[in-house]
C-alpha cells in the first residue's frame, strides 16, 4: 500500500516513545504468534467451544508491548475511525489483528460472530463498554443496557464473547492515537460477517466480511 495513503507511526505520539513500554527480551510478539499457533494446531476444523479462551488470554497477558516487535504491522487509514491490520490468519483458526485508534474516536457496538476476542493494549488507553444484547420483540425498540465500562491501559488484556454480550471500544484521549492486538478465534467474522448495533433502538445490520490491510511482503 502507498504511504500517502496512510498516516504514519510516527503520528503515534509527539513524544518519543516511552522506552519502558518495550518488552522483556524473553517473550516477543513471533514468539507470541508462534505459540497461539502451536496451541491451535496444524489443520482447521476447530469452532469456538473447543477453545480454551482463558489459555489465550495468558499467552496475551504474558507479552509485554513492544513498538519495535509491532511497527512494521502499522497503518492508519485516513477518513476511519480504526484501521485493521493483519498480522497472521492461523490456519483459518484465528486472526491475529493490529488496530489503531484514530483520538476520539471508537467502533460500534457489535459481537463477535460466536468467536472468542482477547484484547490488549499496545499504547495509549482504550475504553471497552459492555452492553446486554437487546431483547427485542416484533417491531418494538428500545436504547440498549450499558452492563459496565472500564478503561485498559498499556499492557492490559480483556476478553470478551457473545455469552458475555456486545461492546463498543473507544480512544478516550482527544489528541493521541492508541493501538491494540487483537485475537479473533474462530475468525467468523473475517470469513462470514457480524452485527453491529444501534445504542437508541438495538437494531442489528450485518456486516459482511470484516476487512484489514495486509502487510506488503
Amino acid at each position: 500500500m502507498s504511504t500517502s495513503t496512510i498516516e504514519q507511526p510516527h503520528q503515534l505520539s509527539q513524544e518519543p516513545i516511552n522506552p519502558h513500554m518495550r518488552s522483556q527480551p524473553d517473550y516477543s510478539l513471533n514468539e507470541l504468534v508462534r505459540d497461539i499457533k502451536l496451541y491451535l494446531g496444524d489443520c482447521s476444523g476447530m469452532d469456538a467451544s473447543d477453545i480454551n479462551a482463558d489459555y489465550l488470554i495468558s499467552l496475551m497477558q504474558k507479552y509485554k508491548s513492544d513498538p519495535n516487535d509491532w511497527l512494521r504491522y502499522f497503518n492508519n487509514l485516513p477518513g476511519k475511525n480504526y484501521t485493521r491490520n493483519a498480522i497472521e490468519n492461523v490456519n483459518h483458526k484465528a486472526n491475529i489483528l493490529l488496530l489503531v485508534w484514530k483520538p476520539g474516536k471508537g467502533s460500534p457496538i457489535h459481537d463477535h460472530a460466536n468467536a472468542h476476542c482477547v484484547m490488549k493494549v499496545l499504547f495509549g488507553n482504550l475504553t471497552e463498554t459492555l452492553y446486554e444484547l437487546p431483547t427485542q420483540q416484533g417491531d418494538a425498540a428500545s436504547p440498549m443496557v450499558v452492563k459496565s465500562e472500564k478503561t485498559y491501559n498499556v499492557n492490559e488484556v480483556t476478553y470478551i464473547s457473545d455469552e458475555i454480550g456486545l461492546h463498543r471500544v473507544s480512544n478516550p484521549s482527544q489528541d493521541q492515537l492508541a493501538v491494540s492486538l487483537h485475537l479473533y478465534t474462530p475468525p467468523n467474522a473475517a470469513d462470514i460477517g457480524y452485527n453491529i448495533y444501534q445504542e437508541a433502538t438495538g437494531k442489528a445490520s450485518f456486516i459482511p466480511q470484516a476487512q484489514a490491510v495486509v502487510p506488503e511482503s
